[in-house]
């Protein structure tokens, strides 16, 4: 593995939702918009205004650039609030498009900003939140022990992907493959009917 390689925090929700989406975005270098993909990057052009400011006991501060060289990550956070207290309370804020979910993809993405955070300045994250557009409301989120470990995962196996150099096959999970924005370019349908792959690992065992 690539001791130098780093990884955007916003590659690390492409891996948990579909690690042949992440290797075709960071390793292939392709990208198709579609409808949710456009509407949130609106969303985040319009989140990023990067003025921060003060409001009684709360800093604000958005488009916080974020890294950690334990976990080799890179990024940029939509809004962070600082309580002034003692210690100072960080709380980060992540914006989605979307609605909550059932799956952790959204969470992850922000547990890994609570490890930059608390790499960078020293401080223990315990709690941030997701602010959904589609529902016009936040969704509390606790970085624990759980989310932790599940966010340390996806990072180690993004980066071990990321340094294979490998397409993996699409996932079984037809619904995601349909929301997928590189769903014409993936073409997994085409790849689950093709068994040849198959046929040469049994003819050339490895």
């Amino acid at each position: 593995m690539d001791e130098d390689q780093t990884l955007m925090l916003s590659a690390l929700q492409h891996y948990a939702y579909c690690p042949r989406q992440f290797a075709l975005i960071h390793i292939e270098q392709v990208w198709e918009e579609n409808r949710f993909t456009a509407e949130g990057r609106v969303l985040h052009e319009r989140v990023d205004s990067g003025i921060a400011e003060q409001r009684r006991s709360t800093r604000y501060e958005r488009s916080v650039l974020l890294q950690s060289q334990r976990f080799r990550l890179t990024g940029k956070m939509d809004l962070l609030e600082i309580e002034e207290d003692d210690p100072p309370r960080y709380f980060p804020v992540e914006y989605k498009r979307g609605k909550p979910k059932v799956e952790a993809w959204d969470r992850i993405q922000l547990c890994a900003q609570a490890l930059c955070i608390e790499e960078m300045r020293s401080v223990q994250v315990s709690e941030g939140a997701i602010w959904y557009w589609e529902v016009r409301k936040r969704e509390p989120v606790v970085i624990d022990g759980v989310l932790r470990a599940a966010t340390i995962a996806v990072i180690e196996g993004a980066h071990a992907l990321l340094a294979s150099g490998h397409t993996p096959p699409p996932i079984e999970d037809k619904k995601r493959c349909r929301a997928c924005s590189l769903v014409d370019l993936c073409e997994p349908e085409a790849f689950r009917r093709d068994h040849s792959a198959d046929y040469i690992n049994e003819l050339f065992p490895q």
